[in-house]
């Protein structure tokens, strides 16, 4: 028998997918960010859940009050790819007997400081006695079938596009965790980057509502992974001309040996968002952006993964990110 860690984390969901019983009402099931099922009043219920454990989570030096607003803001970050605002939310928590009455002020604190941030109430949850730190945070929104946006839908010609720069949560998580740095030795953008997230959730709405998206995903898995999951959602090959780079990152690659363009396709834990928009509504798009959405390439008509093209030369990038289990 197989164990988890050969499994993977992607094999793990194949199996559960597989297994449990689908209703009729399901609109979106496993594969995409979110979930939904169809209501009565033909409206969606959309439903995101996300976990953070503290083993595998919390890079050193986070604070259980910021991990408490990482967990929210990871949930929202997916909610926000699918143009869905949410409408509240429900936490679990599992705490080590450890942890003292300060502790359960500061998670709530966290998780206060995210509700309020994006506007929604956290409702209710559950909690129990666990060894490890965990905080599982639950979302509930509605939205019109018409006007969700998922990763299939790309078409062939459409903008590939991101709402920001990537690699300073890499190099931040590098400097911490290889290098053993003090959290208050980071540049201040790469702190704000690993400790102080953000999730898109304002551009997201503002996209979603333009209708110039065709499909869109976050970004925490990696930017190389989202964009392999949206070319195999919609069986489409994507093209990328350029690789956006933050200069923190560019910044920590020169002092310190590392290539800023791996650190920003394969880091992760970054809250952007990446969508394919219909070529003629990029200028839209951009507008409703105030500016921020990136062109880094276009999706092709051959369904061949993800390849960058350089000099005119076009070579594959690898399907790499964040997995859990295999490490």
């Amino acid at each position: 028998m197989s164990s988890l860690r050969e499994l993977g984390e992607l094999e793990i969901i194949r199996i559960l997918e597989q297994t449990v019983w689908r209703s009729p009402r399901t609109v979106v099931g496993f594969g995409d960010d979110i979930s939904a099922v169809r209501l009565a009043n033909g409206n969606l219920a959309v439903l995101k859940t996300d976990m953070l454990v503290g083993s595998t989570d919390i890079p050193p030096g986070m604070t259980v009050r910021q991990a408490a607003r990482k967990a929210v803001v990871a949930s929202v970050s997916d909610m926000a790819a699918k143009g869905v605002r949410p409408v509240a939310g429900l936490v679990a928590l599992g705490l080590p007997a450890k942890l003292t009455k300060k502790d359960v002020l500061d998670i709530a604190a966290g998780l206060c400081d995210a509700s309020r941030e994006y506007a929604f109430p956290i409702v209710g949850g559950d909690t129990n006695e666990s060894e490890d730190l965990t905080m599982t945070v639950a979302l509930f929104g509605t939205a019109m079938k018409e006007h969700l946006v998922l990763r299939k839908g790309a078409r062939t010609g459409d903008v590939v596009a991101v709402t920001g720069e990537f690699g300073s949560t890499s190099a931040g998580l590098k400097s911490l965790l290889e290098m053993n740095r003090n959290p208050k030795q980071l540049p201040g953008a790469l702190y704000e980057a690993v400790f102080k997230p953000h999730a898109q959730l304002d551009m997201g709405l503002k996209l979603a509502a333009s209708g110039a998206l065709t499909a869109s995903i976050d970004s925490s898995d990696g930017l190389a992974w989202s964009l392999h999951e949206l070319s195999v959602a919609s069986r489409v090959g994507i093209l990328i001309e350029t690789i956006p780079t933050t200069t923190a990152a560019r910044d920590f690659g020169e002092k310190y040996g590392y290539d800023a363009s791996e650190l920003a396709l394969y880091g992760g834990e970054e809250y952007h968002l990446v969508v394919t928009v219909k070529r003629d509504k990029f200028n839209l798009a951009r507008r409703v952006s105030r500016g921020r959405l990136k062109r880094i390439g276009t999706v092709t008509r051959d369904f061949s993964g993800v390849r960058i093209s350089q000099q005119g030369r076009q070579t594959e990038i690898p399907r790499k990110g964040w997995e859990h289990f295999k490490r």
